[in-house]
């Protein structure tokens, strides 16, 4: 079936065997053939023009990018397919260090009937001007497959391998007493932390190779982190870690077992980050994260912006400004020094690093941060939605409706940049808006209390009803 291959907040996904099929995949690596013949630097601008295909741990994603590798082969390009299954965020680093375009075939933390392709640049996911000439492209010229033009095979490990051995102290992380326990979620960030730090360090889950991911989603949420709890608990553990799919989501529990909001995640490493490291420059994060790093920057002096849901925005601004660091709700974290990409891994270790050089629990340096600036209940949920929603109906409409007070909070401003977004007088919030990877509306919240931040989404799924029958 030759479905509509669109771009959402990162990539292009579909259902195996429904829309994401080799004729589709075909019509799309054809397109970037042509976007790449047509883009790439020549060898008089003395750069690299040539490319890297990666692939994940997901049901066929190898056999999908050899098809690719071998489509851009057959338009003459100098292309490289990955000898094994790598993370998202190595591809990242690799258009950094080695090559001019990176291509991904994964769809990260989605359920295993999906599968995607991600297009990486510079360090980061392609602008959504990029992607759109890719879009455009695609079908303008037949798919040029000539029989036996296979790409070079390479494992290019050992190159990440460096990167993150180099972005923290191993050493000093050595020097922690006691394990850290860590859910790979079967997929491709599986051993890697066995690499770079002592084994005896790790207690590690689900590290096997499963294309099924045994029935779970690899989505480093709350709601697929009981295993770990258990783990962490039992092991007393001081902390426990999980990986997305494809390695650039990170999630954590604290040495109880308790779940760490990605905003405070967000607020320790921002805070470690400006206080220890003395970055400067601008916080730049999506409409769906917290207060904490908006407050941790007015504290710092840095500067601050939203963008619209995706790590791509987030990442665009961090090319073009003195950006210090970057985060979306989604799990997502990076600062300047390395990729503008999101890396589980590198998150991983800098919190090591942070526990051994302040020697404090996790669930001391939360507490800590949320003394300093507030305490904060982030919640989110995800209501399924039955019909296609049209966003900027969706957002006029949402809009018209809003009261001037909502559950005791005076409304100071609404923005409509990504969804609807309603700020209150004290940086409390609630968002809703359509998502761009699922059927679904997500319903955002936050607060310095539970008791607040229920109400807040309870308000806001109400709001939405008519969407969601």
């Amino acid at each position: 079936m030759a479905a509509e291959i669109k771009f959402g907040t990162d990539g292009w996904r579909g259902v195996i065997a429904w829309d994401f099929t080799y004729e589709n995949v075909r019509r799309l690596a054809q397109a970037l053939a042509d976007y790449i013949n047509e883009n790439a630097p020549s060898e008089d601008e003395g750069k690299s023009a040539k490319v890297f295909v990666g692939y994940d741990r997901r049901f066929m994603s190898d056999l999908f990018a050899a098809d690719v590798a071998s489509i851009l082969r057959s338009n003459k390009i100098d292309v490289t397919l990955s000898e094994c299954p790598v993370t998202t965020p190595m591809v990242s680093m690799l258009t950094l260090k080695k090559f001019w375009l990176g291509i991904m075939v994964t769809a990260s933390h989605n359920p295993a009937q999906y599968n995607g392709i991600k297009v990486k640049l510079g360090g980061c996911s392609a602008p959504v001007r990029e992607t759109k000439e890719i879009e455009q492209g695609i079908d303008e010229n037949p798919v040029l497959f000539l029989y036996g033009q296979k790409a070079d095979k390479k494992n290019l490990t050992d190159l990440y391998q460096k990167y993150l051995s180099s972005a923290a102290n191993v050493k000093k992380i050595a020097t922690l007493k006691g394990n850290i326990a860590v859910d790979y979620m079967y997929g491709s960030t599986a051993g890697w932390l066995e690499k770079i730090l002592p084994s005896n360090k790790i207690v590690a889950l689900h590290e096997e190779h499963d294309p099924t991911f045994n029935g779970l989603q690899p989505d480093p949420s709350l709601k697929n982190m009981a295993e770990l709890k258990k783990v962490v608990l039992a092991k007393k553990a001081l902390a426990g870690f999980a990986f997305d799919g494809d390695g650039d989501r990170f999630g954590l529990l604290d040495e109880k077992g308790n779940y760490v909001t990605p905003c405070l995640v967000a607020g320790v490493l921002l805070h470690h980050l400006a206080k220890d490291k003395k970055f400067k420059g601008k916080v730049v994060q999506t409409v769906s994260m917290g207060y904490l790093p908006k407050r941790i920057a007015r504290a710092k002096g840095l500067g601050f912006e939203e963008v619209p849901v995706g790590f791509k925005h987030v990442a665009e601004v961090m090319n073009l400004e003195d950006v210090a660091f970057g985060v979306e709700e989604a799990g997502g974290y990076a600062w300047k020094g390395g990729a503008s990409d999101r890396d589980g891994l590198l998150v991983a270790l800098t919190w090591l690093e942070i526990l051994a050089t302040t020697k404090k629990k996790v669930s001391e340096l939360c507490d800590e941060v949320a003394k300093e600036y507030g305490a904060s209940v982030y919640l989110r949920r995800d209501l399924p939605a039955s019909k296609p929603i049209d966003k900027a109906t969706f957002e006029e409409r949402l809009r018209k409706k809003l009261p001037k007070k909502i559950a005791n909070f005076k409304v100071a401003e609404v923005s409509t940049l990504d969804g609807v977004k309603i700020y209150f007088e004290n940086d409390e919030w609630l968002l809703v808006r359509p998502s761009g990877t699922e059927p679904l509306v997500r319903v955002y919240a936050e607060a310095s209390t539970k008791k607040d931040t229920q109400a807040l989404l309870d308000f806001g799924e109400k709001l939405v009803a008519q969407y969601i029958k």
